[in-house]
């Protein structure tokens, strides 16, 4: 039997959210249920399951016990009705705009937005007759300004990557609502430890649970999160309709590594902290945003709608990309790479990197300067990361 968690803290819930001891040989862990295909007792048992009048397994690509532990321990952390894992976080993205849009509906979404999650939109949605509204959503009139009356999905990333950004979730809900839209949340930047979008009234969260809740840079995947068994359903069916699922294995490993999510976000934001703080005092830095930091000019929403400031931070170097190369190409700490969210410190050039495929003028207008760097903190020794930041920023 699994244990009740209500009014349980959060790393309880972190640590046995979804857990339910295997019944057959005991084993404290979750097995992997490595199979493609699962065996009927009987034609009637099958005829059930297929009607959905008997809750049974089927075929993986619909659900697994694996799968769904991870889901059912994700919807916990997000107090969720149902989750549903995909192969990737930008299968979740996919999934969620196939949900709500189809040829003549429209959609409104954050400007600096994760680059493919805005990229699928311009070149692929858009052959199908979808239309889309790129905005500053951080500005709720120019949210409420870019609505329309075939307006179906309001879709925001808070924190913005990389501008770090922040959108007023519960504001967004009232509009997106008002407008009759569904407001879905890409929640990956926060995690369900600094931030619950569905309790602020979004009808959809989403993550690529590649970067915290895998936390350890080695699994791509995502997940959705649905308010309601309404949306759940619809979400459900299109993901099992299209494939974009997880594999047992792949979540097995995701369900090891969140649980020691909060641990690690809870790390990194002390790092984090400390190294805007440094990053703000210093000669060879323009500018620096990080939620925790007075200067972010929304931190009192942040304050608000977030349980902490989390560990991402953008920063501009004195003299532009050439220095910025200098930083990247002598930092020996943090990693030249991209993705976010893992134990190491990992840092890039969105300009040139995640977000090269928006053109110029549209990327720079959302905030993406060239100038603009990014550094996940990860959970190394913060005097270390410091003296290293250090080393590299004197070369300029």
């Amino acid at each position: 039997m699994s244990l009740d968690l209500k009014g349980k803290g959060i790393n309880t819930r972190v640590t046995h959210a979804g857990e339910n001891p295997d019944s057959v040989h005991g084993s404290v862990g979750v097995p992997i249920y490595q199979t493609s295909t699962f065996k009927f007792r009987d034609a009637d048992h099958g005829a059930r399951c297929f009607s959905g009048d008997e809750k049974g397994y089927i075929y993986t690509r619909i659900g697994n016990p694996t799968i769904n532990t991870f889901e059912e321990a994700v919807t916990e952390l997000e107090h969720g009705f149902g989750g549903i894992a995909t192969a990737s976080g930008m299968a979740a993205v996919t999934a969620a705009y196939m949900t709500y849009l189809g040829a003549g509906s429209h959609m409104v979404g954050t400007d600096a937005v994760y680059g493919s999650s805005r990229m699928v939109m311009e070149n692929d949605f858009s052959r199908f007759g979808a239309e889309y509204s790129f905005v500053d959503t951080a500005n709720l009139d120019e949210v409420r300004k870019a609505m329309r009356p075939n307006t179906k999905l309001l879709y925001i990333e808070t924190p913005a990557n990389p501008t770090i950004k922040l959108t007023d979730i519960a504001a967004c809900a009232e509009i997106a609502h008002e407008h009759g839209a569904v407001l879905v949340v890409d929640n990956t930047f926060m995690s369900p430890i600094l931030q619950n979008p569905l309790t602020l009234g979004a009808d959809i969260v989403l993550h690529s649970i590649t970067k915290f809740i895998n936390g350890h840079t080695d699994v791509v995947g995502g997940v959705l999160i649905a308010k309601t068994e309404e949306e759940f359903n619809r979400l459900k069916a299109v993901i099992n309709n299209t494939g974009g699922t997880m594999d047992p294995h792949q979540s097995w490993l995701v369900l090891r590594g969140m649980r020691t999510l909060s641990l690690r976000v809870q790390r990194g934001e002390e790092n984090a902290q400390k190294l805007a703080e440094y990053l703000e005092a210093h000669s060879k830095i323009e500018w620096v945003r990080y939620p925790g930091l007075q200067s972010h000019p929304q931190h009192d929403l942040a304050k608000r709608q977030m349980k902490g400031f989390g560990s991402m931070i953008s920063f501009g170097v004195v003299g532009g990309v050439e220095s910025g190369k200098t930083v990247l190409n002598n930092v020996k700490i943090p990693q030249l790479a991209v993705s976010l969210g893992g134990y190491e410190s990992l840092i890039q050039h969105p300009a040139s990197m995640t977000h090269h495929n928006i053109p110029e003028a549209e990327r720079i207008e959302a905030g993406i300067t060239d100038g603009l760097m990014r550094l996940s903190v990860g959970t190394e020794d913060v005097e270390d990361l410091q003296a290293d930041l250090e080393q590299a920023l004197a070369l300029i």
